[in-house]
């Protein structure tokens, strides 16, 4: 900064820093948004399935905005060892903490066999039963993320089509009887 005056002393850097940190997040913003129309694209190209568009999605998104952020914590002055030593201290207590989470665990294993072996699709209706007897729970599809599967509650028995959204654990899939009719 040997070419501003003195007198513009710390607020001229603390301005230019937030400057870039803004470009570097409407860059990222402009990235992220050329990525999820690609990835529409060709998933309609190809009619791929849509829990392919949103799991891309949601990946891009998260790869693009931790990529950002490294970038302004670099612009800001932190340097790699430190972000680096950070990083390896969060993944030992991420993995330590996973461990304690076994019932979450289960739920991200089931929710990519429910992907991958496509028991039910989204906007599929779907009834879960304790037995093969009693009526369950029952609902179109509308989500399925890593722990949960979202369900729109439909009839309920009564005639009456309720708005009331579930949220099944995808651990549940793998325990009880699913009902499916295709949409």
């Amino acid at each position: 900064m040997s070419t501003a005056p003195r007198w513009t002393g710390a607020g001229l850097d603390i301005s230019l820093n937030l400057a870039e940190a803004a470009l570097i997040l409407a860059v990222a913003w402009l990235l992220n948004r050329l990525l999820r129309g690609g990835v529409k694209r060709l998933c309609d190209r190809y009619e791929l399935p849509p829990e392919l568009v949103i799991g891309a999605r949601r990946l891009f998104g998260i790869v693009v905005y931790v990529a950002a952020g490294v970038l302004i914590l670099r612009r800001m002055g932190v340097s790699g060892a430190v972000l680096w030593t950070a990083l390896t201290g969060f993944i030992a207590v991420a993995a330590v903490a996973f461990f304690a989470a076994w019932s979450v665990l289960s739920n991200i294993f089931c929710a990519l066999l429910i992907v991958t072996t496509r028991p039910f699709r989204l906007h599929d209706e779907i009834e879960l039963l304790e037995d093969g007897e009693k009526p369950g729970l029952k609902g179109r599809v509308v989500d399925i993320n890593f722990l949960y599967t979202t369900l729109q509650e439909t009839d309920t028995g009564d005639g009456h089509r309720h708005g009331t959204m579930l949220q099944i654990p995808n651990s549940q899939f793998f325990q009880k009887i699913t009902r499916r009719w295709t949409g």
